[in-house]
């Protein structure tokens, strides 16, 4: 009974773990489109000799694709060109609560896609949004509008020592802390789900 197989799969696995390792720990998010089809590439690969195919020329072609993308990752290093070529540059989705619907048609990209993306950064409102942009990796970043931003523990004790400063220039015993209103505005796109409907809908081309 033949048993080659038992080896070569094991060989496989080693090889490809190996393989996978000098090209990079990053996961399939964060990758970009020449790490994506280097990956998918020796995806392939690595099933072959199990078919039957040389073992040893599986393992060269995928050692030889994972040369070519550390050479091409190492050109990017050196070149913008190269890299704006290769990788793509970041597109801004949105600005000051208002929708960048040029960059939506150029990415075919739709407001519900952007909602999904942002509630799983814990944005609530559109309207909280300051800037939105979609990076090369398909990744959206995010920057809050100032009033929207969580408070830091710099920014606490900022304000701690402003109270106290005043208080020390007023010379009165501290008094009870008073409730802090909250500006509300835009609609919750969280809300939107439960309600299977929006208040306030984005052009029909953008939905």
């Amino acid at each position: 009974m033949d048993l080659d197989w038992i080896w070569k799969a094991i060989l496989i696995v080693v090889a490809g773990t190996l393989l996978l390792r000098i090209a990079g720990r990053k996961s399939i998010s964060q990758m970009t489109l020449a790490q994506t089809v280097i990956m998918i590439g020796i995806g392939s690969l690595l099933i072959q000799p199990v078919a039957g195919k040389n073992i040893w020329t599986t393992i060269g072609v995928g050692l030889i694709l994972v040369l070519t993308l550390m050479v091409m990752e190492y050109l990017q290093v050196k070149s913008d060109r190269v890299e704006q070529f290769i990788t793509g540059k970041s597109k801004i989705l949105m600005e000051n609560g208002s929708i960048n619907e040029k960059n939506f048609k150029k990415l075919r990209m739709t407001v519900d896609q952007l909602e999904m993306k942002l509630r799983q950064q814990g944005v609530s409102k559109l309207s909280d949004v300051k800037w939105a942009t979609l990076e090369p990796n398909g990744q959206v970043g995010v920057e809050l509008m100032p009033q929207a931003k969580p408070v830091t523990k710099k920014d606490f004790e900022q304000l701690q020592a402003e109270v106290q400063r005043l208080i020390n220039m007023l010379n009165v015993p501290p008094t009870t802390k008073r409730p802090v209103s909250q500006e509300v505005g835009g609609e919750d796109i969280f809300k939107e789900i439960k309600q299977k409907s929006s208040a306030n809908p984005p052009p029909k081309h953008l939905q």
